[in-house]
């Protein structure tokens, strides 16, 4: 089913997200460095959980699965994935670790500086046996980052929880969402994402993740299909203010960006993924339908460019509304 202008409706099927969920900790004055900046605004994230909010907030079906410190800020985090409307039957709550914080900003030379807090923080605690393997199977799209491959015991939920989707017959959404300071080195951090490569059927990376993933300072074709594997159904690079590529088995090409006024990037590349998951949730023929996908990849775009428009990742998610009339003025 198409929504008027073109665009597949937003599915019914549940998508679940699996990973970390935190406090971004983000300066009240934009262009200073965590050194200088004279205090900071508390911001929920985590890419995993930004993409289930994303999902939800467009009318779509999503849940989170992850582990949260049994404190304040875990509970909060716990109420804002539900006030969102997201399925919070997959969390858990750790009485002996607190929740992860993280301390972020936009420098003056536009790039971002983290600092984080995770010694260990709950979300590394997470086991496979707590996993809520009933909602994992009831997905038909599960959808995962690289920050939960760091460390036990919360790696081999990973694993876990990626099998148990795989036999359930889900698509599996893989974007690796490279954090280089929380990874001992960046040969461990190239070495641990590549581990579970091969068994993603959607890839979504962003020109930075593919330039440190390939080696390659060029961002073109050649470097892209370098990242392909057999079991692959489509790869995605987000280029930022040049808009996003696409690679399948039978055609490839790109698609423009929006151009907005852009006040901070995070948050941007899950609103881009959440969007798309929930325009191919019920229809992955979607998948090997160029016009379609570039329809709903113009859709996701417009996601991406609205959400930078606001301060923090989940305040800045648009809602349908939102994008149509983007998409329309553009």
């Amino acid at each position: 089913m198409a929504s008027s202008n073109g665009i597949p409706a937003t599915g019914n099927g549940l998508i679940v997200s699996f990973g970390e969920m935190l406090i971004d900790f983000v300066p009240t004055v934009s262009g200073v460095s965590l050194a200088e900046a004279p205090g900071f605004l508390k911001a929920p994230g985590g890419a995993p959980a930004n993409v289930a909010i994303a999902v939800a907030r467009l009318g779509g079906k999503a849940a989170f699965v992850g582990k949260l410190g049994d404190d304040e800020f875990g509970h909060m985090l716990a109420g804002i994935l539900k006030e969102n409307g997201v399925v919070a039957d997959g969390i858990t709550f750790d009485q002996g670790a607190r929740t992860a914080l993280a301390f972020v900003t936009l420098r003056a030379d536009g790039e971002r500086e983290f600092m984080f807090y995770r010694n260990p923080s709950a979300d590394m605690l997470l086991k496979p046996e707590e996993l809520n393997l009933e909602l994992i199977r009831s997905a038909k799209v599960f959808h995962y980052g690289s920050i939960s491959l760091i460390v036990e015991p919360c790696r081999s939920a990973h694993l876990k929880a990626m099998e148990v989707a795989k036999e359930a017959g889900c698509l599996l959404s893989y974007d690796p969402n490279l954090r280089l300071p929380l990874w001992s080195s960046a040969d461990e951090a190239r070495k641990q994402i590549l581990s579970i490569w091969d068994k993603a059927d959607l890839i979504k990376v962003s020109d930075v993740e593919l330039e440190f993933l390939t080696g390659s300072d060029k961002i073109d074709d050649a470097a892209a299909l370098s990242l392909w594997h057999p079991n692959l159904k489509l790869l995605l690079v987000t280029l930022g203010e040049k808009g996003s590529r696409y690679y399948t088995k039978n055609f490839h090409g790109s698609v423009d960006a929006f151009h907005v006024n852009t006040v901070d990037t995070t948050g941007a590349g899950d609103s881009f993924v959440g969007s798309l998951l929930s325009k191919i949730v019920d229809d992955q023929s979607i998948l090997e339908d160029e016009a379609r996908l570039r329809s709903v990849l113009t859709y996701s775009n417009a996601c991406g460019a609205i959400t930078t428009t606001k301060k923090g990742a989940i305040p800045a998610l648009p809602n349908d509304e939102e994008v149509l009339a983007l998409i329309r003025g553009a």
